[in-house]
């Protein structure tokens, strides 16, 4: 019975051995979070985010303000290196049916979130850039960009 009940003993702190390397490295792979608001005098309280290349983010957008939806909405698009701004801007303005997002520039964009009305928070989860370097973000709800709505991820070369 003392056998049985040492391998029971033995057995069970090896269950909860596992059980803590497993959720340490869950915990490990968890996506640093940024928080930032958008604001209706069309400007994000975070303007410069620095990552390590192939980092995890998870960007969390709340927007402020009273007007509805329809008249301020904000978003979070990242782009890619050396994307010409104005006429992704252009095309972005015209884009409402894609909630601002230009279907042209689809394989430019990075990561992006859905457009946020006033008390709403939005998110997107990405792996940072493995190119360093920074990366333009922008809000393409009509007039944010040209407003000052924008900001920049800088990547940093991974340590070695």
């Amino acid at each position: 019975m003392k056998n049985s009940l040492r391998t029971f003993a033995t057995g069970a702190l090896a269950a909860v051995a596992v059980l803590a390397l497993t959720a340490s490295s869950f915990a490990a792979a968890a996506p640093r979070v940024i928080k930032m608001t958008g604001t209706e005098d069309m400007r994000f309280s975070v303007t410069h985010i620095e990552a390590k290349a192939g980092e995890s983010l998870k960007i969390q957008l709340t927007a402020k303000g009273n007007q509805a939806k329809e008249a301020m909405a904000h978003n979070f698009v990242l782009l890619a290196l050396g994307v010409d701004m104005g006429p992704f801007i252009t095309q972005a303005t015209m884009a409402r049916a894609t909630g601002y997002i230009p279907a042209a520039f689809k394989a430019k964009i990075l990561a992006a979130t859905p457009l946020a009305g006033a008390g709403e928070t939005v998110e997107v989860t990405f792996t940072a850039p493995t190119t360093p370097g920074s990366y333009p973000y922008v809000c393409t709800f009509p007039a944010h960009y040209a407003g000052g709505m924008k900001g920049t991820l800088v990547v940093k070369a991974a340590a070695k």
